[in-house]
């Protein structure tokens, strides 16, 4: 799929070449351990510790806190009114989230799912959304309906400025538009979950080489594609970076329950933890200094913080603070170039790992 600038989408990224199989035992441990590479670095340890304390906890929390934001959704629904919509609010912010510490992991079945497309493409279509509830009519699985559902759809729909008023009389296909929405939310991280825990997990551990198609690949491209995307359309685009600064603050992620930089400053700090493999073992920030680029690691470690750090100095909601914390947008903008050309280009060529998506500015 090809990206579509003036829409602001955000797409999962897709790779030139799909994983290969690996036939592979139950775990490195029955497999008699894994063998460090030519740098002395177990590969296999890595990316084990990335499938079982990373990845597959978090799509774990996120189908659980799906099912949180569905017990607040279906009672505002119910009864829909201020008291409710406040006792939703942070458990949606929570979802969502949620959802940014799986954002990274847009491979395998995620890939499949297009997890990322169907969840998270903004700004959603209000016109058609409405045109959907209105006619009562719609389906929620083909690729043309992206923009009409997911984290967007429901940020829409839930928290407009009359999404009271919406809900309040004659409301029978909205409300149910909502649980559609939701179900085939839940359904997607509950399919990519199953994956994981499936045969998906052996084939990610089993592959340690870095060729176009490769876990390491997919990882290092997925880290710098996140960037791209948190550069451009969570921060850049919107405040006007590829528009000759004509802002359009609606068009950020987020924008109506006005968490678009929580949800930024959350993804960015999610790409950190992968990055080094959270403490609970070998990550990315290790092989780094495996391959003698301690130097290297080191900054991309350092940078992240400068990075995160110059996000919470913005405050939300973001279209607010295009017009009153310019500087400190400006600031943040600039340190989260320095970290995607770190990623894109220096990791990727110590790494051995080619970058396969296509970027949307050129960089």
């Amino acid at each position: 799929m090809k990206y579509n600038k003036n829409s602001f989408k955000v797409l999962s990224v897709i790779l030139a070449v799909t994983v290969a199989v690996i036939a592979c035992s139950k775990s490195g441990t029955e497999l008699g351990g894994s063998k460090p590479d030519e740098s002395g670095f177990d590969k296999t340890a890595m990316l084990t510790n990335y499938a079982d304390n990373l990845i597959i906890p978090a799509y774990t929390t996120l189908q659980t806190q799906v099912g949180l934001l569905e017990t607040a959704v279906n009672t505002f629904l119910s009864t829909p009114n201020t008291t409710n919509q406040a006792a939703l609010k942070p458990v949606f912010k929570e979802t969502w989230l949620k959802y940014q510490n799986v954002s990274v992991d847009q491979f395998g079945p995620a890939e499949t799912a297009l997890l990322s497309n169907f969840l998270n493409t903004f700004p959603t279509d209000s016109a058609v959304v409405e045109g959907n509830i209105g006619k009562g009519t719609y389906s929620l699985t083909s690729n043309a309906s992206i923009n009409q559902q997911g984290f967007p759809a429901l940020d829409y729909l839930l928290f407009n400025p009359h999404a009271l008023t919406d809900f309040s009389a004659n409301a029978a296909n909205r409300k149910k538009y909502v649980q559609d929405v939701l179900a085939a939310l839940k359904t997607r991280v509950g399919t990519v979950l199953d994956g994981w825990k499936g045969s998906y997990r052996a084939t990610f551990i089993g592959n340690t080489k870095s060729d176009s198609g490769s876990p390491i690949a997919f990882l290092v491209n997925q880290f710098a594609f996140e960037m791209d995307q948190l550069k451009g359309p969570r921060i850049g685009w919107p405040y006007g970076k590829q528009s000759a600064g004509v802002m359009y603050p609606k068009n950020t992620e987020g924008f109506y329950s006005g968490i678009s930089i929580a949800l930024a400053t959350e993804n960015l700090s999610a790409l950190k933890r992968m990055f080094n493999g959270n403490g609970s073992g070998k990550g990315m920030s290790d092989y780094l200094v495996a391959l003698k680029q301690q130097k290297l690691s080191n900054d991309v470690m350092s940078q992240f913080d400068k990075a995160i750090n110059s996000l919470k100095a913005i405050p939300d909601p973001y279209p607010t603070a295009m017009t009153n914390n310019k500087t400190q947008i400006d600031a943040a903008y600039r340190e989260i170039q320095i970290l995607l050309t770190l990623i894109k280009t220096d990791v990727a060529s110590q790494t051995g790992v080619r970058i396969t998506y296509q970027d949307t500015d050129g960089d």
